[in-house]
């Protein structure tokens, strides 16, 4: 029998080594990742006052890539943080509110406060609420959202 050659021995030692850094194939469990249907939808996840992270995004190589590490992070910042996946082709409209030409993108939708009625109420079920929309412009990875929610005290995780 031959021996392995140079080559097949590298790839087969970078394999043992190297899937502890690359998150090799992780159980994440099912998917926390929320697929974007409607606008109601989007609206009542905001209001219950969770941080909700969007991916805006259409099908590509990127796209994969994303799916992926919206997955990781979702599973690791439930339930604190929300994460949503909008396929832009399929909501074109919601997408073209955004304003952006380049997709995929990410934007992290925070703070929701229902604001008091103030003078004449038009409408009783009308509910205001201020929502502030944060543009993701960090590494595109868990540690990037973790670094981007410190920054920006939004709160991730459960104090321990």
């Amino acid at each position: 029998m031959e021996d392995p050659s140079f080559f097949d021995r590298m790839i087969s030692h970078l394999r043992a080594t190297c899937m502890h850094y690359t998150g090799y194939p992780k159980d994440l469990g099912p998917s926390q990742v929320i697929h974007f249907t409607s606008e109601r939808e989007f609206v009542n996840l905001l209001h219950e006052g969770f941080p909700v992270v969007v991916a805006f995004t259409i099908r590509g190589n990127y796209t994969r890539h994303l799916d992926k590490v919206l997955e990781e992070s979702a599973a690791e910042f439930y339930p604190n943080v929300k994460f949503m996946r909008v396929e832009c082709p399929k909501y074109p409209g919601f997408c073209i509110t955004r304003q952006k030409k380049e997709y995929p993108f990410v934007e992290i939708f925070h703070s929701p406060t229902h604001a008091a009625n103030q003078g004449r109420v038009a409408d009783p079920n009308i509910t205001k609420y201020n929502v502030k929309v944060l543009p993701f412009n960090y590494d595109v990875s868990a540690y990037g959202f973790r670094e981007f929610f410190k920054r920006h005290g939004i709160r991730a995780s459960d104090p321990k």
